[in-house]
C-alpha cells in the first residue's frame, strides 16, 4: 500500500521512477480505510534528499500512510528553499491540536553543540513533550536518537576524537519477543555519520531501556524503551548508496581533515562506486516499526 503525499512534492517524481507505491489526496479519499497519520520532523540540511530517503522506506509496507512534514519555527534552514518548506511543511503550532500514529525525528549535523545550545532546543522539547500524549510511537534517528536519550532518559552524548563515518557490522542483543527485530540477521550492516557517541554501559544500566544492537567500532546502534514508544537508531539505515560519499566529498571541499568512510568504498578507494549492503535491513526496520509499534498499537479513533 502507498504513502499519501502532496501531489507537487518534488520527491514524488523520484519515487515513482523507482516504482515506489504512492498516491495523492484525490485517490486516497476513494479508499474506505483508516490510513495511519505519520509526522516527520525533518532537521536535516538537505530536506528534499531526506524526504526521499524516508518516504522510500515508508512506501514499502501494506499500509496507507498520510504524511505530514514538520519544520522548526525557531530556525530557518539554509540549504532548502523557503518556498519548499512553506509549501510542504507545517510548524508545531499548526499541528499541536492533532493526534498522530507515528513520529519520525531525523538527525541533524549539530552534535558539536550541547543540546541546550541548539537554536531550536526549546521547540524540540515542546514537541517531544507533546508526543508523549499525542503520538503512539516515535522513531528517533542519529542526532534525534541522542536527543531522545538525553531528554527522556538523561543519557548524554560525548565527543569522539574523529568522525565516525562508514558502514559497520552490528550484533543483535535481547532479541526475545522484540518485534522490531523480526527478520533481522544476527549481524547486519548499517551506515553511521557523526562526531559523538553514547555510553553502552549507561544504556544497559537504565531500567527503562533495552539495547537491541551494537557495533564494536561504532558503539550502540538500536535501542527501545520498555513501553515500545521510543525507538532510537544512532546510525542511518535510511541512507542511499552514495550518501556517505557525498558527505565525504562535502567535508573535503570544506577543508576538513576526515578519514575515508570505513568499510564503504571497494578496496578503500574513493574513486570506486560504493555498494549497498544495508538496504534490506532498512526496509525491515521501518516496516517492523510501522506494523508492530504503530499500526498494531494505535487506536482506530483517538480520544
Amino acid at each position: 500500500m502507498p504513502v499519501n503525499i502532496p501531489k507537487d512534492l518534488p520527491a514524488r517524481a523520484l519515487l515513482e521512477k523507482e516504482n515506489i507505491f504512492i498516491m495523492d489526496d484525490e485517490r486516497a479519499t476513494t479508499q474506505d480505510i483508516r490510513p495511519l497519520n505519520i509526522i516527520i520532523l525533518n532537521l536535516m540540511p538537505d530536506k528534499q534528499a531526506t524526504e526521499g530517503h524516508i518516504l522510500r522506506l515508508l512506501g514499502n509496507t501494506p499500509l496507507q500512510l498520510n504524511i505530514t512534514f514538520l519544520k522548526t519555527a525557531t530556525y530557518q534552514p539554509k540549504h532548502t528553499s523557503q518556498s519548499h518548506t512553506e509549501n510542504f511543511y507545517k510548524t508545531f503550532d499548526e499541528i499541536r491540536h492533532k493526534k498522530f500514529d507515528g513520529l519520525i525525528i531525523t538527525g541533524a549535523p549539530i552534535e558539536h553543540l550541547q543540546f541546550e545550545e541548539v537554536a531550536y532546543w526549546e521547540e524540540m522539547a515542546k514537541i517531544m513533550d507533546w508526543a508523549e500524549d499525542n503520538v503512539t510511537s516515535t522513531l528517533h534517528i542519529c542526532w534525534g536518537a541522542q536527543a531522545a536519550l538525553y531528554y527522556h532518559f538523561k543519557i548524554d552524548k560525548f565527543p569522539l576524537k574523529e568522525k565516525c563515518s562508514g558502514i559497520f557490522s552490528h550484533r543483535i542483543f535481547n532479541s526475545d519477543n522484540i518485534e522490531l527485530l523480526r527478520g533481522f540477521d544476527d549481524e547486519f550492516i548499517a551506515p553511521h555519520s557523526r562526531y559523538t557517541n553514547v555510553s553502552e554501559e549507561a544504556i544497559n544500566e537504565h531500567p527503562d531501556l533495552t539495547l537491541l544492537a551494537s557495533s564494536p567500532e561504532a558503539g550502540p546502534f538500536l535501542m527501545i524503551s520498555k513501553d515500545g514508544r521510543h525507538i532510537m537508531a544512532t546510525g542511518h539505515l535510511e541512507y542511499e548508496t552514495d550518501t556517505l560519499k557525498q558527505e565525504y566529498e562535502r567535508d573535503l571541499d570544506r577543508g576538513l581533515t576526515v578519514r575515508i568512510p570505513a568499510h564503504y568504498f571497494p578496496d578503500n578507494n574513493p574513486d570506486e562506486q560504493p555498494l549497498n549492503y544495508w538496504r534490506s535491513h532498512a526496509h525491515l526496520l521501518f516496516s517492523n516499526w510501522l506494523n508492530y509499534y504503530v499500526y498494531q498499537a494505535t487506536p482506530y479513533e483517538w480520544r
